[in-house]
């Protein structure tokens, strides 16, 4: 049943995007947020909420403290890595929706290049011995599975197995999100050319996964300012509706990427939170105009695309193919570049491109934009919203 929206996007800032930012975590989300907040034209006596993920090293209130907030009255994280992303902006409407806040910030900052790098092996094979990331490591480790690229890596080469895809499919989305980071001055890959040759070409990092199917690391921060609807249209920007928000946790689900379910090729978790959304929304799939959607590995974006309902499974190559993820296609996707392209900050860039799309002011704007969908991780606890222009 379609919902009446609970809350809107009425901030959105980001700082650059690097590999080497010079400065602390805590700077860079104070940085982000104060520029969401001026985005929205509040000030920090306006909020009262903050909402981040638990791998955020950026203490609540120390941010509200150095942003000069008057009272926090809530607060809190949502699980895991990327999945948890769009998952924020579920906490923060519930927050609004049920009087626990007036207007929350949603931010996720960090030096994953300069400080702490999630593709190296240092950062799972730590002494964990008390988590049960640890069990899990136990059993990885010793094979040399200990980089989120080993661990994915067999659910997409078991997809290439089941539906015939191939690397080259996989490079073409790859090679479409580096045509939209091209034209976005913020992507780190602006103006470098990616080729189907490069991509092929490029270094094997974990079979099937090269090195251009896989995300970048970088350095920056997100925020996003969210209020009650009826609030929202007295402020500076048009606000963005949030229609749905959604989690969702799939069969025998372990860490990321289990091995230990039925069906490896299924993106099981992202078609778990996409029928919540369709459900919230009272919207499909057909009534997305653009879609941004998790890509840690460009492998993923295909099996999202057949999750959420784009097209049958198997059939999402074929999409891309034939130019469904480009402007003009069937759903322009990651339109910013995504993290293969412009940064990776946990997919929060993905949550401020759906925003300027839906305000009309992307640098690969589609045109009429009017609805938008938003991914976290795949193959991992994730979550979903659904936004829609309201002006």
């Amino acid at each position: 049943m379609n919902h009446p929206p609970s809350a809107a996007i009425v901030g959105v800032g980001s700082t650059e995007f690097s590999k080497a930012s010079g400065r602390s975590e805590l700077r860079l989300a104070l940085e982000a947020c104060t520029l969401a907040l001026a985005d929205a034209g509040l000030d920090p006596s306006d909020v009262d909420g903050l909402v981040t993920m638990t791998m955020d090293d950026n203490d609540e209130p120390a941010v509200a403290h150095y942003l000069g907030l008057d009272a926090l009255t809530f607060f809190a994280r949502t699980s895991g890595g990327g999945g948890g992303g769009p998952g924020t902006l579920t906490l923060a409407s519930m927050a609004i929706a049920t009087g626990r806040a007036r207007t929350v910030i949603c931010y996720r900052a960090m030096n994953e290049r300069s400080q702490g790098r999630f593709g190296q092996p240092s950062r799972y094979a730590g002494d964990r011995a008390a988590t049960a990331a640890a069990v899990t490591m136990s059993w990885a480790a010793p094979f040399g599975m200990v980089t989120p690229a080993a661990f994915f890596a067999p659910s997409f080469r078991r997809y290439m197995h089941e539906y015939g895809a191939t690397s080259e499919d996989f490079g073409r989305q790859a090679v479409v999100q580096r045509a939209y980071a091209n034209k976005n001055p913020q992507a780190f890959f602006h103006d470098r050319p990616l080729t189907l040759d490069d991509h092929q070409s490029s270094r094997m990092i974990a079979d099937p996964l090269r090195l251009f199917d896989c995300c970048q690391e970088s350095d920056g921060g997100v925020a996003l300012v969210l209020t009650a609807p009826e609030r929202a249209k007295d402020l500076r920007q048009p606000p963005v509706a949030v229609l749905g928000a959604a989690m969702g946790v799939g069969p025998r689900q372990y860490g990321v990427a289990p091995l230990y379910r039925d069906d490896l090729a299924d993106a099981a978790e992202t078609r778990v939170m996409g029928d919540q959304l369709w459900a919230q929304s009272g919207l499909g799939p057909g009534d997305m105009d653009v879609a941004l959607l998790y890509d840690h590995f460009s492998p993923a974006v295909l099996m999202q695309l057949e999750a959420l309902g784009f097209c049958g499974l198997g059939e999402a190559p074929g999409l891309v193919r034939d130019g469904g993820t480009e402007i003009d296609g069937v759903i322009p996707t990651n339109t910013n570049g995504g993290q293969l392209s412009e940064a990776y900050i946990h997919g929060f860039n993905g949550l401020a491109e759906a925003v300027r799309q839906l305000r009309g002011t992307s640098v690969n704007q589609v045109t009429g934009a009017a609805h938008a969908v938003v991914t976290g991780g795949s193959h991992a606890p994730t979550s979903g919203v659904v936004l829609g222009r309201t002006a």
